[in-house]
């Protein structure tokens, strides 16, 4: 089951400027990967941080102030990272595509995590996303829905599975930037003689929305 975690309050802009808000929060740090067999560990705190919706949304949260370094490596589990160039969706005023008065909010995808059991035969991801969402001029206080897709894809990067998610982001007034995070898990059979590592788990903001640019 899809978890969602609601998001901080979020601010409606008024003007041009938010433009640039918007432009210097999201390229302000780069995107961070946590990666473990069971948990994965802060090595800056030394803590264990297991993959949840709490351990990400602080992750995220935090990360407006640099980037943080939670990551450890497990030999032989698919890895989960974001689909290139779909790290980000911007949302225009249906029919003002590109027009940057016309953004409605822009999400970006700033942490994943996975973790993974391997049995014969099969592979189990328990995977975790987390991010933020902003308000533009247009944007208005209120529950948006950011839709993504879950890609696997095999050692030639072949997409063999696809699945939709829609993030509920409820945004009340008082604060431009909201936050979120959510885990799921996915099985899927493996061919025999085929190493896990072969296949990777991808997740991407779905352009195809109404409004997506």
């Amino acid at each position: 089951m899809l978890k969602v975690c609601n998001p901080v309050v979020a601010r409606c802009v008024k003007n041009s400027a938010a433009l640039v808000v918007i432009a210097v929060v999201l390229s302000a740090c780069g995107v961070s990967q946590i990666t473990s067999p069971f948990r994965s560990k802060d090595k800056a705190r030394g803590l264990d941080v297991p993959v949840s919706e709490a351990s990400l949304l602080e992750a995220a949260r935090t990360d407006t102030s640099g980037q943080v370094s939670i990551e450890t490596a497990m030999t032989g589990c698919p890895q989960f990272k974001i689909w290139p160039r779909d790290r980000l969706l911007t949302v225009y005023d249906i029919g003002r595509e590109g027009d940057g008065l016309a953004i409605q909010y822009r999400g970006e995808i700033t942490k994943t995590a996975r973790e993974c059991r391997i049995q014969p035969n099969q592979v189990t991801v328990k995977y975790g996303f987390a991010g933020r969402v902003l308000l533009g001029p247009r944007g208005r206080p209120g529950q948006v829905q950011m839709p993504l897709k879950i890609h696997i894809t095999d050692r030639t990067r072949n997409i063999v599975s696809s699945q939709n998610v829609s993030i509920a982001v409820t945004i009340p007034s008082g604060n431009p930037v909201g936050y979120f995070s959510a885990v799921r898990e996915v099985s899927f059979n493996l061919p025999a003689g085929v190493p896990p590592g072969d296949y990777k788990l991808f997740i991407a903001f779905d352009r195809s929305a109404p409004g997506a640019g």
